[in-house]
C-alpha cells in the first residue's frame, strides 16, 4: 500500500469466487473491506468464512448495483480510496439465452456503480474484465492492444463496460481504472475454506471434474475432439484463483500512481488441453475421471491463452502457481465441501 497508509476500499460482488480470494489476500495485505453483494452468484456463508481464514470482521451490505439509493447510502456510510468491481452475471451459455438479463444485471449495474462513484468522487476503479473481449479472430497469444470482438452477450456487456470506463477516465482526468482481462481462474484458498461453488451444472471445466471426482456427476463432457491443438481438445490459459487475487493488489495500487484508463491480462502465459487438465487432475488428487467425447459447442475456439509481458512489466506481476497446485487446492476445496456452501 502507498505509503503503508490505511485504505479502505468498497468490492462489489465480494461474496462471489474471484471476490472472496482477493478479499482474503487485501485483508492480509491490511486494507479495510466493504462488500456489495446480492447474493445472486453467492452465499452468505463465505463471508463466515473469509472472517474464519482472516480472523477480521467484514462490513457487508446486501444490495443490487442497479439500486442507485441503496447503494449512495453505502457510499454515504462509508469513506472509500476505491473500488474493486466483481458484481456481475458470468455464464456464456445462459447469456445466449437471456440476453437482456445480462444487459441489465452488467451494464446498468455498472452504470449506476460509476454515477455514484462521480457523485461522490470515488475516482480509482479496478474492473474484473474478461478474455471473451478478444473473439475469436486473433490468434493466441493474446495481446492488450489486439481489436475486440465478441461472440456472446456475456462478453458483449464486458466490452461495453470497459468502454464505459474508459470513457469516463477521458472525461474526468481525475480517474484512474484498470481493467484486467482474466483468462480462466480454477483452484481454491489453501485452506480448503473457500472455492468455487457454481449454481447448477458447472459451465467451467474445474468445477465439473471435481463433481465427478467426488461422485456427484458420472463424467465429464469434453466438447470436440477435432480442433487443432495438441491432442484435438480445446486449449486454454488457466491461472490460480490466489495468483489472479495478488494481480487485483498490484491493479489497485497502480491506479493509484497512475491516471487515465489501463488494460492488463491476467494469465499464466501458457495454454492446457482439457485431457492435459484431466491428466495433472488424476496425478494430484489419485482419482480417476471418466469423460465421454461430445459435440462441439457452438461460439467455442481451439486456442486462447494470453500474453502476460505487460502485467509482468508495469504491474510488476506474474502467475506464480502451477497446474499441479491448481488442481490440488480446487480437489481440497471440493471434498472438504462435497455440496460447496451449502
Amino acid at each position: 500500500m502507498e505509503g503503508d497508509k490505511w485504505m479502505n476500499l468498497l468490492i462489489t460482488g465480494g461474496a462471489g469466487y474471484i471476490g472472496s480470494h482477493t478479499v482474503v489476500r487485501l485483508l492480509e495485505s491490511g486494507y479495510d473491506v466493504v462488500i456489495v453483494d446480492n447474493y445472486m452468484n453467492s452465499k452468505p456463508e463465505v463471508i463466515k468464512r473469509i472472517e474464519r481464514i482472516t480472523e477480521k470482521r467484514i462490513k457487508v451490505y446486501e444490495v443490487d448495483l442497479r439500486d442507485s439509493v441503496a447503494l449512495e447510502q453505502v457510499f454515504c456510510e462509508n469513506h472509500f480510496d476505491g473500488v474493486i468491481h466483481f458484481a456481475g452475471l458470468k455464464a456464456v451459455g445462459e447469456s445466449v439465452d437471456f440476453p437482456l438479463d445480462y444487459y441489465d444485471n452488467n451494464v446498468v449495474g455498472t452504470l449506476v456503480l460509476l454515477k455514484v462513484m462521480e457523485k461522490c468522487q470515488v475516482q480509482n476503479i479496478v474492473f474484473s474484465s474478461s478474455a471473451t473481449v478478444y473473439g475469436d479472430k486473433n490468434q493466441s497469444p493474446l495481446v492488450e492492444t489486439m481489436p475486440l470482438s465478441t461472440t456472446n452477450p456475456y462478453g458483449t456487456t464486458k466490452w461495453m463496460i470497459e468502454e464505459m470506463i474508459k470513457d469516463v477516465t477521458y472525461a474526468n482526468p481525475n480517474w484512474s481504472a484498470v481493467n484486467l482481462r482474466y483468462f480462466n481462474p480454477i483452484g481454491a484458498h489453501p485452506s480448503g475454506m473457500i472455492g468455487e461453488d457454481p449454481n447448477g451444472i458447472p459451465n467451467n471445466l474445474m468445477p465439473y471434474i471435481t463433481q465427478v471426482a467426488i461422485g456427484k456427476r458420472d463424467y465429464l463432457s469434453v466438447f470436440g475432439n477435432d480442433y487443432d491443438t495438441i491432442d484435438g481438445t480445446g486449449v486454454r490459459d488457466y491461472i490460480h484463483v490466489m495468483d489472479l487475487a495478488e494481480g487485483h493488489l498490484k491493479a489497485f495500487d497502480y491506479t493509484l500512481k497512475h491516471k487515465g484508463c489501463h488494460v492488463f491480462n491476467l494469465g499464466t502465459g501458457k495454454g492446457h488441453s482439457v485431457l492435459e487438465v484431466i491428466r495433472f487432475f488424476e496425478k494430484a488428487t489419485k482419482t480417476q475421471i471418466p469423460y465421454q467425447i461430445e459435440k462441439r459447442r457452438p461460439g467455442d475456439i481451439a486456442t486462447c491463452y494470453a500474453s502476460v509481458n505487460k502485467a509482468e512489466k508495469d504491474l510488476k506481476w506474474k502467475a506464480k502457481f502451477d497446474m499441479f497446485k491448481m488442481c490440488e487446492d480446487a480437489w481440497r476445496w471440493q471434498s472438504k465441501n462435497p455440496n460447496g456452501f451449502e
